[in-house]
């Protein structure tokens, strides 16, 4: 059975509700284990904007590690190595998107500095970790993570959560950026551990 979405909300120029965007990506989500039930969050582009403050709001210096937990298609990634000089990592699941990460991190010459692992998030280690980005979905998502980032995250290590907040943890700080250029508000969680 084909199902066909009108998304024009995704494009009006006048802010959209948080709630609506919420509504968006799970319904996104819900279609998303039809192809791979190991996907945690469907693939959601951060815009230019915030990512820089997601970086920025993180603390991220250069030399230090980097992850970005569901990279999509490697923008955080590639802008922690090219601006920040950090050693970033993504990690994605998605064929495409590892495939599509991979083959522009060659492009931009970045293999020294930037990495993506085609794999499962929940089976990594971030140990080495100095920063964690993730724009997953709330609550069942969050859950899934959270504790891995617990157990293996060092002390003084930082994550950036976008949109959604880690149940349980107490941000040591929040960020709203009003407007992305795209018509819609964003709202960053730091968390120190």
């Amino acid at each position: 059975m084909h199902r066909s979405t009108d998304f024009s909300l995704c494009c009006r120029k006048e802010p959209m509700p948080n709630l609506i965007i919420v509504a968006i990506s799970a319904f996104l989500a819900w279609q998303e284990p039809a192809k791979n039930p190991n996907i945690l969050a469907p693939y959601y582009p951060t815009p230019e904007l915030v990512v820089q403050k997601m970086l920025e709001f993180g603390g991220l210096k250069a030399g230090e590690t980097m992850f970005d937990l569901g990279s999509g298609d490697g923008r955080i990634v590639f802008m922690a190595a090219q601006r920040f000089h950090a050693n970033a990592i993504g990690v994605e699941l998605d064929n495409d998107l590892a495939r599509q990460s991979i083959d522009r991190l060659h492009k931009l010459g970045l293999q020294k500095t930037a990495r993506i692992i085609h794999g499962d998030l929940l089976k990594e280690d971030y140990s080495s970790a100095d920063l964690v980005t993730v724009y997953l979905l709330p609550t069942s998502i969050n859950d899934k993570v959270q504790p891995l980032l617990e157990k293996q995250l060092k002390k003084g290590a930082r994550v950036v959560s976008h949109d959604f907040n880690f149940p349980g943890w107490k941000h040591t700080k929040s960020l709203t950026i009003d407007d992305d250029g795209e018509g819609r508000s964003h709202t960053l969680y730091l968390y120190v551990r």
